[in-house]
């Protein structure tokens, strides 16, 4: 057996081949070595439709490192670049140049600073400043888009279903839905924002973590064909799985046939000294289910037991499912609260393809070039005023009010002091003509959200297990305003730059559209 085309292709060359291509120029002119810095940031939450997010949570950082520290052009790779050739024939890329890719092609000299996975983020601010080479910072832009958006885009969605649950336990099993490989990123990005558990047992593994699930309807299917019926494949289950027995009981009829059997079984396996742990719905009027389901566990005397929902959930669905809940529980005798206090939620298909918004809107911009010893800012000028990235070296803080709130994330220029006056001017990234003035009484503690990553190649930060990442992700929600965190039309989060950082970027700006900057 070959290892097949599919070899090589998570390697350095995952790119684009544009990157290639002016990495090749930067080495023509002789600045392929010059050092600058690319902002890597998003312009906008994931926007679902009916419902909107107003934060996102940051993941992705751990496995795009270690994706840098084996990424290098190996000889295979420098001899398919060479062979490429353009319209006319002539090759793409040219000896001298594959020469030194071959001596100078990893990310050995690239630094990174970053805000840690799990952390709350939002518009405009860098989730990831690189520098290092131009060529080989130009080459890193792809795949660092590509693994950072897309996790951080999960993790997003699964902090948004576990708040809609309520911190009921989720369960990701997204896996056989999944953008192919991707399906392994999504379901860590998932851990990391909000999934307790997931059914991928790979990704599990990695991160020391039970993987979790129960059985599909063919188990049920293979008994009946069998002439065993559903009772007989959920017999066999329990016995082989006593202690671990949650049974899918919507194969034939949920209310008449499989909640009863599932008792059954329950009944046998406590009079052998087991308990049982639940039931799972995956179809139909998932709310009214639970709620039938919850009435004949309760009246059999399994009050506790967990009902595991799924079928096409997301935020918004469990979200309906729960108020229905309120609503309809109390006409069947059932007690409301403690039926949405065992459920848990198996959440698939819409999480691991964030349906609704399938793609973050992550951009990698050059902000600055270091020349004659010093950084000079650099900056793409475009008519819409919302894709002007904000120039040069930054830091970023977090302003917290007296309630000990987060009230604005705040964009200045390295080295300054954001609480120099008694007020703080601050500027709309975009909008010059909306701003907003916070007196220093008014604000309880300024943190810095950027770690140092990497510095020339060398990891100086030492990654957070997962636990510790969850953790900072919680501790963020917590002190996230509430408005922010609504489902539906959230509470609009202030980005702000320093009237420092304002006036670099008004100055660039008039720069950048000068006769000389454009070579008139």
């Amino acid at each position: 057996m070959t290892a097949g085309k599919r070899a090589g292709t998570d390697g350095i060359l995952f790119t684009d081949h544009y990157q290639l291509t002016m990495a090749q120029l930067y080495f023509r002119l002789g600045i392929h070595e010059q050092p600058a810095q690319f902002d890597h940031f998003f312009r906008s939450y994931p926007d679902y439709g009916r419902h909107q997010a107003g934060y996102c949570i940051n993941a992705g950082l751990e496995w795009l490192v270690d994706w840098m520290d084996t990424a290098r052009f190996r000889d295979e790779d420098i001899a398919y670049l060479g062979n490429l050739t353009g319209t006319t024939g002539r090759r793409v890329f040219a000896d001298d140049f594959l020469d030194w890719l071959g001596t100078n092609g990893s990310f050995e000299a690239i630094s990174l600073e970053a805000i840690p996975e799990g952390r709350v983020v939002h518009p405009n601010i860098p989730l990831t400043v690189v520098r290092g080479p131009l060529a080989m910072a130009q080459i890193l832009e792809t795949p660092l888009l590509n693994q950072l958006n897309y996790q951080t885009l999960i993790a997003t969605k699964a902090s948004r279903v576990n708040e809609a649950g309520r911190g009921r336990p989720v369960l990701e099993y997204g896996l056989r839905r999944a953008p192919d490989l991707g399906a392994n990123a999504g379901s860590r990005a998932a851990l990391i924002g909000g999934a307790d558990f997931t059914s991928n047992v790979g990704v599990s593994r990695s991160l020391g973590i039970p993987a979790k699930g129960t059985h599909a309807h063919s188990l049920v299917q293979v008994f009946m064909a069998r002439g065993e019926g559903e009772l007989g494949a959920f017999r066999a289950y329990a016995e082989l799985y006593p202690d671990d027995c949650l049974l899918l009981v919507d194969t034939i009829d949920t209310v008449e046939s499989g909640v009863p059997n599932a008792i059954r079984v329950f009944e046998e396996l406590r009079r052998n000294g087991h308990e049982p742990v639940g039931i799972r719905l995956d179809s139909g009027d998932l709310a009214y289910l639970s709620i039938q389901a919850a009435q004949r566990l309760n009246e059999a005397g399994f009050p506790d037991v967990s009902i595991v929902i799924s079928s096409n959930l997301d935020e918004l669905a469990i979200w309906q499912i729960i108020s229905q809940i309120e609503e309809e529980a109390p006409r069947y005798g059932v007690d409301p609260a403690r039926l949405i206090g065992r459920l848990t939620y198996g959440v698939g298909t819409r999480l691991i393809t964030s349906q609704g918004d399938s793609a973050l809107d992550g951009v990698y911009k050059l902000v600055a070039i270091r020349q004659s010893g010093m950084w000079v800012p650099v900056l793409k000028v475009s008519e819409a005023r919302a894709k002007i990235p904000n120039p040069g070296k930054k830091e970023t803080w977090r302003f917290y009010d007296q309630r000990r709130t987060a009230t604005a994330d705040v964009l200045g220029v390295e080295g300054e002091n954001p609480l120099s006056d008694d007020q703080v001017l601050l500027h709309h990234p975009t909008e010059h003509t909306s701003h907003r003035t916070l007196n220093r009484t008014e604000i309880s503690e300024v943190e810095p959200l950027a770690v140092e990553v990497l510095r020339e190649g060398e990891l100086v930060y030492e990654l957070p297990e997962l636990d510790a990442i969850r953790a900072r992700r919680r501790a963020d929600l917590d002190r996230l305003d509430p408005g922010v965190r609504r489902l539906i039309n959230p509470h609009v989060y202030h980005v702000s730059l320093t009237q420092t950082l304002w006036d670099l970027k008004v100055d660039s700006v008039e720069k950048a559209r000068s006769p000389r900057s454009s070579g008139d």
